[in-house]
């Protein structure tokens, strides 16, 4: 979907083109986090890489842990965890709530960290140019904690991290930001299948092994409801060409009553859902008890691999 595409049709003339700093931010955030865990993994004083198992030895003690133990390129599962890993027993029974934050900004390696961050600049530098950095700030932390709590309501015995919910946040986001705002694009047919396509591989990658779908899921379900309430637009539609041609004076913005209906439903359940979430959470709760088949929404076995 081009920038062409999402902008073509707008019908505000006064509309703001914001400055991008904030997703630059992330992105190099996420990046020298990355390279902290690698300093501190150290894969050469660790057991495993201690024969010369590390792979790219050339780096020293920022080399990669054997691929039979992390494929991705990245450090081991225990350094991921000592640096803040999302891991149910530590977050409830530990009292360490502070990972579901920090678990977004560690990758599990160089493929993870890469596929994270070019689609972040990709949502995100669009997102944040129309709206600014405090709504989509609000959507990418937001929608990161609500994957966290649905990953650890229901992944309670491995750790998880990535920022593949907050940026299923800001796909999400797009994609109701689109449907509310609806009458001022054009092109909004071709712009929504794209958008649901893109969408749809994230999700089904999340169904192989070792991929957190329920991240996945609880980023783009928060996101998705955000953005009815973030990203909201006035609507001018016929009372704009009305009022010009009558008064020949410059239209009002206003919202119609749809908006207006999923601005109120979705911040009340997108309140309500969080909150729900955390109580179980914190209750100890263990979603797959409630929701028998939700585990084939993470991982679906097939013949070429096992949950």
């Amino acid at each position: 979907m081009s920038s062409r595409d999402m902008e073509r049709g707008r019908k505000h003339r006064g509309d703001t083109q914001w400055t991008s700093w904030l997703t630059p931010t992330i992105v190099v955030a996420n990046v020298a986090v990355f390279i902290v865990v690698m300093f501190i993994n150290d894969c050469p004083k660790t057991t495993n890489g201690a024969n010369g198992d590390c792979v790219a030895k050339f780096l020293r003690r920022f080399s990669f842990q054997p691929l039979r133990e992390n494929p991705l390129l990245g450090p081991s599962s225990s350094t991921l965890e000592k640096m803040g890993a999302l891991e149910w027993r530590k977050v409830v029974q530990g009292n360490e709530k502070w990972r579901l934050i920090t678990s977004m900004w560690l990758h599990a390696g160089v493929f993870h960290l890469f596929t994270n961050m070019f689609n972040v600049i990709f949502f995100g530098i669009r997102l944040e140019q129309q709206f600014g950095f405090i709504r989509i700030g609000l959507v990418y932390l937001i929608s990161g904690f609500g994957g966290n709590i649905l990953s650890a309501l229901f992944l309670q015995n491995s750790i998880s991290v990535g920022a593949s919910g907050a940026l299923l946040g800001l796909m999400g986001a797009m994609l109701s930001e689109l449907l509310i705002n609806w009458t001022i694009y054009a092109n909004k047919l071709a712009a929504l299948f794209t958008i649901l396509f893109i969408i749809a591989i994230n999700l089904a990658i999340g169904l192989l092994p070792w991929v957190d779908n329920f991240a996945h899921i609880g980023g783009f379900l928060t996101g998705f409801l955000l953005g009815f309430v973030l990203l909201i637009r006035p609507q001018l539609g016929w009372e704009e060409s009305r009022n010009s041609s009558q008064y020949g004076g410059r239209a009002r913005s206003k919202y119609n009553p749809c908006q207006y209906m999923l601005f109120f439903i979705a911040g009340v359940v997108v309140v309500a859902g969080l909150t729900v979430g955390i109580v179980m959470l914190f209750k100890g709760e263990n979603g797959n008890k409630h929701c028998k088949w939700c585990h084939r929404l993470d991982c679906y076995p097939t013949s070429k691999w096992s949950c």
